[in-house]
């Protein structure tokens, strides 16, 4: 069962919208990392490169900007107001608008790799890395 029908079966209101994948990273980007600059970006191995395929959430890895990491993160996540949310993805486009989101929980994204949330007004971000055990989860305030 993938994320869209554990969350449409619990009644949630889930629309898929895979058209806006591109918008949402660049913006996620421009909220997040925009402190950073092209440099720095490279340093930290943002975008994908010869040596390694770049993550956004390397600005938490690489401890760029502030933010929790692990239980902490999943604690700030699950107190934040959720009326509407985006889920997306790094490396896929897939794309999801949660209304009514409050009752997303942590067993919902058991299986999701380099996924990032976020309200719909972009001021908190979650994201779940493909190494979450080594790296990750993410959780910061615009």
């Amino acid at each position: 069962m993938d994320l869209y029908d554990r969350l449409t079966a619990r009644h949630m209101k889930v629309t898929e919208m895979p058209e806006w994948s591109n918008y949402l990273l660049k913006k996620w980007e421009e909220t997040f990392v925009s402190h950073l600059n092209d440099e720095e970006k490279e340093s930290i191995f943002l975008h994908s490169d010869r040596y390694s395929c770049g993550f956004l959430w390397h600005v938490f890895s690489y401890e760029r900007t502030d933010r929790f990491v692990g239980e902490k993160a999943k604690q700030y996540f699950q107190k934040q107001s959720k009326k509407e949310c985006f889920v997306f993805y790094q490396l896929k486009d897939d794309v999801l608008l949660l209304k009514n989101a409050s009752g997303i929980r942590m067993e919902d994204l058991r299986d999701e790799e380099d996924v990032y949330i976020v309200d719909k007004e972009f001021t908190w971000t979650y994201v779940q890395t493909h190494d979450s055990g080594e790296f990750g989860p993410y959780f910061t305030h615009k």
